[in-house]
């Protein structure tokens, strides 16, 4: 007798069919570790039973986002056509990932995910999802400077000239694509050594869950955080990044959320694409163009900023203005 299909496998099959577009032929990879077992299973069984070749292998799940796998999991990634990464820690920022995307394989990333997310964030609209985040890429990309402010006391600018922006639109279709699932944002590197001011993480910050208590303020001259400041979650914040070194510090990712049916839920995978957001991340930004390669990625979420890209308004209070 055939189960029942539940929303979480209805969610696996969007993922597999709809954002990576996989073909019959195409063989699939599974890697999940012990905290995310549920949903790496669930992917692995739903891609058998939609008749693809599945592998599914279980790992240690890392220390902090952006901790190498294994090498024989790295050396595997390279092997498949589409790879699934439903991790307690991300492996975006590796080089394990940029290795296989540079490879030609489509390379999905679930840092920290639960089963309440995937079936949420899996059930979005990613055609509206690609079409703003495509939007604002081409926007940023004719920009050279942005400054935020928010109620909190965020008040940061950095240069972006130059820099390629990414629209993690979901869609993974071209070989080489990756990006987290679910998604929805639109990002890119600041430029090293041009972020002044302070940015105050009110919304949720990765590896610490929801700000609840004391904000996190974040001091930063000439590209670096300076000091950290916020209670308990600023301490742990400073431990991960004082257990890399200074560059760890380094003001690493400007990022706008583009998803509509994302909410804060203190699962940063989330988080950081919830619409009416913008993110910056401190360490590793070579992903994104940069040139910062330290085993760290840190998301701090902003609640209701205001945006100016040169001198034109492009989000006032947590709304976009673009048409």
């Amino acid at each position: 007798m055939k189960r029942k299909l539940t929303k979480l496998d209805s969610a696996c099959v969007i993922a597999i069919r709809d954002c990576m577009g996989t073909k019959p032929e195409e063989k699939i990879l599974v890697i999940t570790d012990e905290q995310k077992r549920e949903i790496g299973l669930a992917l692995h069984e739903n891609a058998i039973r939609l008749g693809y070749y599945s592998l599914l292998v279980e790992m240690k799940s890392g220390k902090i986002n952006g901790d190498e796998p294994p090498a024989e999991v790295a050396e595997l990634m390279k092997q498949f056509d589409v790879v699934f990464c439903p991790t307690a820690k991300s492996l975006t920022h590796t080089n394990a990932r940029r290795t296989a995307s540079a490879k030609g394989v489509r390379v999905a990333t679930f840092p920290g995910i639960t089963k309440e997310v995937m079936i949420r964030g899996m059930n979005a609209n990613y055609k509206n999802i690609a079409a703003l985040s495509i939007k604002l890429k081409e926007i940023l990309e004719k920009g050279k400077l942005i400054r935020v402010t928010a109620p909190a006391g965020t008040d940061i600018s950095f240069s972006i000239e130059g820099r390629t922006a990414y629209a993690s639109k979901g869609l993974f279709h071209a070989k080489g694509e990756s990006g987290n699932l679910p998604t929805g944002e639109t990002f890119l590197a600041p430029v090293e050594g041009t972020a002044n001011g302070v940015f105050v993480v009110d919304g949720s910050m990765a590896g610490l869950g929801l700000i609840k208590n004391a904000n996190i303020r974040i001091e930063v001259e000439n590209g670096y955080a300076t000091k950290i400041s916020g209670g308990t979650l600023a301490r742990r914040l400073k431990q991960q990044l004082d257990a890399v070194g200074r560059e760890a510090y380094n003001i690493a990712e400007f990022g706008i959320g583009t998803n509509d049916s994302a909410k804060l839920s203190g699962v940063l995978l989330e988080d950081e694409k919830v619409m009416g957001t913008i993110h910056i991340a401190l360490g590793n930004n070579v992903s994104m163009g940069g040139n910062v390669n330290v085993p760290i990625h840190l998301d701090g979420v902003v609640k209701k900023p205001t945006v100016w890209l040169d001198d034109k308004l492009l989000m006032k209070d947590g709304k976009l203005l673009i048409k």
